[in-house]
């Protein structure tokens, strides 16, 4: 594959994940649990990839498949669970930049276990994409306060997601993209049992029967869940981690526009400023490539 595809890859799963925000906040008004919503979504992944990845029956070895499972923790139950939670206890824009902060714990992670090296230009361009993302929320809502309950739970949201990228990084190409999809999908709902056990009154079906409800899931599921995972899993393969989770920055420019087109919610005016930073950020960070690899 040739990189300039595995950038649109990378660009268009980081934008269709950042309309997820409205459609997660629709169900949530619904009264579907954070639990539940990762249950339905990922459930209807796993039952869509299922039927093409059925004949790759390889056997991993025990350290792939341990790592296989650590995918579908930090990439899946952990990260959800984590974000949504937060979003219970502290505001929404603190929640946002924390979470956006996953590009930097992968950089951390990328260099402490993959070697990664990144040249000044990269860095810049994260500090100044962070900038931009700081700016579009807090012009937004001036008063953020600090509530150490959701906060700390969106750093670990951010960490996990940066985990994440890491280990796909590591499985390399010895596996399919598909495969280790459906991997992610599978341990993602095995380690979001425990979270079901402790309540399991989080599964009422009664919004099932609403429209709304059924079409975003349909959309969380199929399109954000089953699509997107399957194009940044490929465009990890292909970038890197670093050089991927930079465009995770557009997480918020894209759940704004769309919170301001479908929800109705008034647009910061700083939102402009902060857009061109992100923009400028992203530009910088992939402008070059990164130095190789220790060895």
């Amino acid at each position: 594959m040739k990189q300039p595809l595995a950038h649109l890859m990378a660009i268009a799963a980081a934008i269709l994940w950042g309309t997820t925000f409205v459609s997660t906040k629709i169900l949530l008004d619904h009264g579907l649990s954070p639990a539940a919503i990762m249950l339905y979504r990922f459930l209807l992944a796993y039952i869509l990839i299922l039927p093409i990845t059925i004949k790759q029956t390889r056997v991993a070895p025990l350290r792939d498949e341990l790592r296989f499972l650590a995918l579908g923790l930090s990439g899946g139950s952990l990260y959800f669970i984590a974000e949504n939670v937060a979003l219970q206890h502290t505001l929404t824009s603190n929640v946002a930049i924390l979470v956006c902060t996953a590009p930097l714990f992968t950089a951390f992670l990328a260099k402490a276990f993959l070697r990664e090296q990144l040249k000044p230009l990269q860095w810049y361009g994260s500090i100044l994409a962070m900038t931009g993302v700081v700016i579009i929320v807090a012009n937004g809502n001036p008063s953020i306060h600090l509530d150490l309950t959701g906060d700390l739970l969106g750093i670990a949201a951010a960490i996990s997601w940066g985990t994440y990228t890491v280990i796909a990084r590591q499985l390399d190409n010895r596996y399919h993209t598909l495969l280790v999809t459906r991997k992610v999908f599978f341990y993602g709902l095995i380690t979001l049992l425990p979270f079901l056990l402790l309540a399991p009154e989080t599964l009422d079906v009664a919004p099932l029967r609403r429209p709304a409800v059924i079409w975003n899931l349909l959309f969380l599921g199929a399109i954000a869940s089953f699509l997107c995972y399957i194009l940044w899993n490929r465009a990890i393969q292909q970038l890197g981690a670093t050089r991927a989770s930079n465009y995770i920055y557009l997480n918020p420019l894209v759940a704004l526009l769309t919170a301001a087109i479908v929800l109705s919610e008034q647009l910061a005016t700083g939102a402009a400023a902060g857009a061109l930073l992100i923009l400028a950020g992203v530009y910088l960070g992939e402008r070059q490539k990164p130095l190789k690899q220790q060895p």
